[in-house]
């Protein structure tokens, strides 16, 4: 029996050679990132001259479309497998031997191959040089005076800024989501003078068919890194959507860290003309400061948030509402994976990542406050 169980097998296998080989390349090629990520010279190389170009090429192939690439080519794999997995099924259940491991064996190499083309494509841009090393900022230590001043700096630009976009009723931000998307052309103009490291070729932001399913998981917007294509979540409340969109350009144009992609991300909305995407950039990054000053002293943040106009104060609850349904088993799991996604390129903060643009916040505005220097350590 043994002999026959072995003969089976070998033939299974020769039949699926291809596959096999498959499988083990793609595994190498893990192994070979996960060799050449400590080398930062190294990973600086392949950013320059293999991974942004060949995103900026197929980005440039995609960009004309007026959907999602990546929403559709994950839907087309999808629903491939799920046909397959459907053949393979009728296939065990009429007698024939092995079809069940094959389909999973086809499955395998298409995952594999997948996460180390995200590896390439993406996963070396955490090990190159970070936007800070090559921006020559050092984030150092912040006080509760210096980090409560700049908190006031950015309500005070809320509030200047709060009634130059439309509102409704309610007094809510009510900026068309496709306008939003529209005209983002050259946001990034105003920061290359001085970063001239984050030019880049123009590409759209798309909305997300799935945006519902995004909320669901806790996302307002991605970048595949396979094609370098930006998707926004268009169905959460319109007020964060400009900044969101300001920071998945921050990605296209190799920020990697999501802390840092915050904060371009706000450099980039409140330095041009746009007035909704200057208030969305200051309430972004004043939702920010004011949640690390309530961590150091709530009765700061308190003072803080008091002096926030209503209009504001509106927003950021009409956010919260929209958020706090989605709040379950399903937005936790969402926040779990990608936490974990984050964890395995080194981001040890992980989803909380999201929040630790604060220090650049302070080192960038605190001269534009009346406190004085930041003490480095």
């Amino acid at each position: 029996m043994l002999k026959n169980t072995c003969k089976t097998l070998t033939a299974w296998l020769r039949r699926h050679r291809a596959a096999c080989l498959g499988l083990l390349a793609g595994l190498a090629a893990l192994g070979l990132f996960a060799a050449a990520r400590g080398n930062r010279a190294a990973m600086d190389w392949w950013l320059a001259h293999v991974s942004m170009p060949v995103k900026r090429g197929i980005s440039a192939l995609v960009n004309p479309l007026p959907f999602s690439a990546c929403e559709l080519g994950a839907t087309v794999l999808i629903v491939g497998a799920l046909a397959f997995l459907v053949r393979a099924i009728r296939r065990a259940v009429k007698g024939q031997k092995g079809a069940l491991p094959a389909w999973l064996l086809h499955v395998a190499v298409l995952v594999v191959w997948g996460y180390a083309g995200v590896c390439a494509l993406w996963g070396t841009q955490y090990y190159g040089t970070s936007f800070a090393g090559r921006a020559g900022m050092q984030s150092p230590a912040v006080s509760v005076e210096q980090l409560a001043a700049v908190t006031d700096y950015f309500a005070a630009r809320v509030n200047e800024t709060a009634d130059a976009v439309p509102r409704d009723e309610s007094s809510l931000f009510t900026v068309e989501k496709t306008e939003i998307l529209q005209s983002c052309t050259g946001l990034y103009t105003p920061l290359l003078e001085r970063w001239p490291f984050l030019d880049g070729p123009e590409r759209h932001p798309k909305p997300a068919v799935y945006s519902k399913l995004m909320s669901a998981w806790g996302f307002t917007g991605y970048l595949c890194p396979l094609v370098g294509e930006s998707t926004l979540n268009v169905d959460s409340p319109a007020v964060f959507l400009p900044v969101t969109v300001a920071h998945e350009l921050a990605h296209q144009r190799g920020v990697a860290a999501e802390q840092e992609a915050n904060f371009v991300g706000v450099m980039a909305a409140t330095a041009g003309g746009n007035a909704a995407y200057q208030y969305s950039g200051w309430l972004f990054g004043y939702l920010h400061l004011s949640n690390a000053l309530y961590s150091a002293d709530p009765d700061l943040a308190r003072a803080s948030y008091a002096a926030l106009c209503a209009e504001a104060q509106a927003d950021m609850a009409d956010n919260n509402a929209y958020w706090k349904q989605w709040e379950g088993p399903v937005k936790e799991t969402g926040e779990k994976v990608y936490t974990a996604f984050l964890q395995g390129y080194g981001q040890k903060l992980g989803m909380r990542s999201y929040g630790a643009c604060v220090d650049l916040l302070v080192e960038e505005f605190l001269p534009y406050t009346t406190t004085g220097g930041l003490t480095a350590e």
